[in-house]
């Protein structure tokens, strides 16, 4: 495998990861969370591997998400603004 294949590889089981957490954090299907998680910015980053943000931690990846994009997650929960 090549170097492009396997950043692919990672990832798309980092996505994985942080979804997977997303649904159980917030008590949500793991469709939501993945439907939260693509329509956020830091999807955008990590798949365009801006800053290496690419290489965090999955957990450190959801707080990010949840302190830079609360709106995003508060509605995929449907918990009150």
């Amino acid at each position: 495998m090549d170097e492009m294949v396997l950043e692919k590889l990672y990832q798309e089981k980092l996505e994985e990861r942080i979804i997977a957490y997303l649904a159980e954090k917030y008590g949500i299907s793991f469709e939501e969370a993945m439907e939260a998680y693509y329509n956020s910015k830091l999807a955008d980053k990590i798949h365009h591997g801006v800053e290496g943000v690419q290489y965090l931690d999955h957990k450190v990846l959801a707080q990010i998400l949840e302190e830079t994009e609360p709106d995003i997650l508060r509605n995929a929960a449907r918990l009150p603004g």
